[in-house]
């Protein structure tokens, strides 16, 4: 039961991910598409997670970890360019 619920999940993640997506391809503004790669970034991350989970394989959950990591370090570096300037003109 628990394994269903997950999967499911796991399934409208991916499809919210495609809306964030469309978001980072057509949004109007550099900050629009940094906060979709962000969301895109989290989905995936919860998803590898729960994917981890559906599987049972810890190795999974490291992957999530450090894709967050990389997902934070992204977001921060894109700010700073956009602070100074060199992003979004």
């Amino acid at each position: 039961m628990i394994e269903t619920a997950v999967l499911i999940s796991t399934i409208f993640l991916v499809l919210l991910t495609f809306v964030g997506l469309y978001r980072a391809i057509v949004g109007p503004t550099a900050e629009d598409r940094i906060v979709a790669i962000n969301m895109i970034s989290t989905k995936v991350t919860v998803i590898i997670a729960m994917i981890a989970l559906i599987t049972s394989q810890v190795l999974y959950v490291d992957v999530a970890l450090v894709y967050a990591l990389l997902g934070f370090i992204a977001t921060i570096g894109l700010a700073k360019l956009l602070l100074k300037g060199k992003l979004g003109k």
